[in-house]
């Protein structure tokens, strides 16, 4: 089954419309490759595919030579290039041909987590759109199932979570061994591609704490004296993870208020397959005693999504005090504070008094089993 992506329309109509390129970041197994070759598909037009690692390309890719890569694309409508970040100076040489053969659009996919960003950050500002494709989120699950299904369907979201593949696989089992290859093959094997990462244990263990404080206050000082690790080493390593689509860091909400906590952060996973793999824990809720946290996580990645893919901005926290009054997450847009409060469930709370004291403009909502697809879907 082909779940439709939000991004299909979007980068459809850039690539009719704009002479910009278009670069596709996101996780292995997101589907960004899929998601390309069905656009491709239905424009019909003439396109090169390469692929990153076929050395034929490369090397022309990396060369810097104008009439070299004119030779590789002529007679060509679109370059799609996956796995871009494999090819050496990639941000110059589409860079040349953005700017020296306009007939020719260009796609280029690849994961952060090698660092593609940083390769065409420069070369190409002002010259490409630049989308973030996630594992399947609830709004697009919305395009298939209605309000009911996707209630009823929940659960496997929060247990299993949401990468493409995990919807064609039947029963725990099949599910347990897809995730558990899907660990193996990019959350660790990619790591150790990077310059200077040597243990994939020292990886592994660093997420299994993560996984275990998923919406609590995260102490990088001892993250790293429960792994013997400097602190320097413990933010490397959470940043390449960052960049790797694997978590997120989410800051607290500070004014400039002594009481405001805001040195330590909160830390999230961007699929919660994952986050529960990790800790060998594909139990259903009932009998789990996480499932606030997985509520939590869960909701903030889906309204995550929402925001990226109906191309809505805001600036995200969560909110706490020295004295533990706290909001589990706050949207900041239009100058104005939006904070929430999730409970799994049908339970209702009051905002803190804390909250109203302090921002006595801002609003206050509790999402809970009865009123969250108003919050992660729009409209």
């Amino acid at each position: 089954m082909l779940l439709p992506r939000a991004l299909t329309t979007i980068i459809t109509e850039k690539l009719q419309t704009s002479p910009k390129g278009i670069i596709l970041y996101g996780p292995r197994q997101a589907g960004k490759t899929t998601l390309i070759t069905e656009i491709i598909r239905k424009l019909n037009v003439r396109t090169l595919t390469v692929n990153g690692d076929q050395s034929k390309y490369v090397d022309v890719l990396a060369s810097r030579d104008g009439d070299r890569l004119k030779s590789l694309v002529t007679g060509y409508d679109l370059l799609f290039v996956d796995e871009a970040q494999r090819i050496p100076e990639i941000g110059i040489n589409l860079k040349i041909i953005l700017d020296t053969i306009p007939t020719v659009k260009v796609v280029a996919t690849g994961s952060s987590s090698l660092d593609l960003a940083s390769k065409i950050s420069e070369p190409l500002t002002g010259r490409v759109w630049t989308y973030r494709l996630y594992p399947i989120s609830m709004l697009e699950l919305s395009g298939v199932y209605n309000r009911f299904e996707l209630n009823t369907r929940l659960e496997e979201r929060l247990v299993y979570g949401s990468y493409p593949e995990i919807f064609s696989h039947v029963g725990d089992t099949e599910k347990r061994e897809y995730l558990q290859n899907l660990i193996d093959a990019y959350l660790y094997k990619d790591l150790l591609e990077l310059d200077g990462i040597r243990n994939s244990a020292k990886i592994r263990d660093l997420l299994k704490l993560i996984a275990f404080q998923v919406g609590s206050l995260v102490s990088i000082s001892e993250l790293g004296n429960a792994l013997e690790m400097g602190k320097d080493t413990v933010n490397r390593y959470i940043d390449l993870l960052e960049k790797s689509f694997v978590i997120f860091r989410m800051p607290g909400l500070s004014r400039n208020l002594r009481k405001e906590i805001t040195k330590m952060g909160k830390i999230y996973f961007y699929d919660l397959g994952v986050r529960n793999m990790l800790i060998d824990n594909l139990k259903p809720l009932k009998d789990r005693n996480d499932t606030g946290q997985l509520w939590e996580n869960f909701l903030i990645v889906e309204r995550m999504k929402r925001l990226a893919y109906t191309q809505e901005y805001a600036s995200t926290y969560f909110w706490r005090t020295h004295t533990g009054a706290e909001l589990d997450y706050v949207e900041e847009t239009g100058g104005k504070l939006y904070g929430f409060e999730f409970k799994y469930g049908s339970k209702t709370v009051k905002s803190p008094s804390g909250w109203r004291a302090a921002y006595p403009d801002a609003s206050f909502t509790c999402i809970n089993r009865d009123t969250y697809l108003s919050f992660v879907l729009p409209g």
